[in-house]
């Protein structure tokens, strides 16, 4: 495993609403380097120097990790879990009225 990877990766939503993981460091760093500028706030401050340290062996990549996913639940990136997704449509199938 290298060295910048997440024990976990973050899920996010992208472009138009795709879920992507984010796996290592330099995922993340890409990420935030390439976010618009209507998300450029003080969590992302902390979130890209953070990576910018992890991936200088500076800070530990979890710390970095968490961050990261501080910053996407702030804006509401973090993807659903796939199993709640599917919780989710078995109850709507089930009954109409569950949204």
């Amino acid at each position: 495993m290298k060295p910048d990877m997440f024990r976990q990766p973050v899920s996010i939503l992208v472009g138009l609403g795709y879920p992507a993981e984010v796996r290592s460091v330099m995922d993340a760093y890409r990420h935030l380097s390439e976010c618009p500028t209507s998300l450029r706030d003080s969590a992302h401050a902390i979130a890209l120097k953070a990576c910018s340290a992890a991936l200088r062996g500076e800070i530990d990549v979890e710390t970095a990790c968490g961050l990261f996913a501080a910053f996407a639940e702030k804006h509401d990136l973090l993807a659903p879990e796939t199993n709640m997704i599917a919780v989710s449509r078995l109850l709507r199938d089930r009954d109409p009225h569950v949204q």
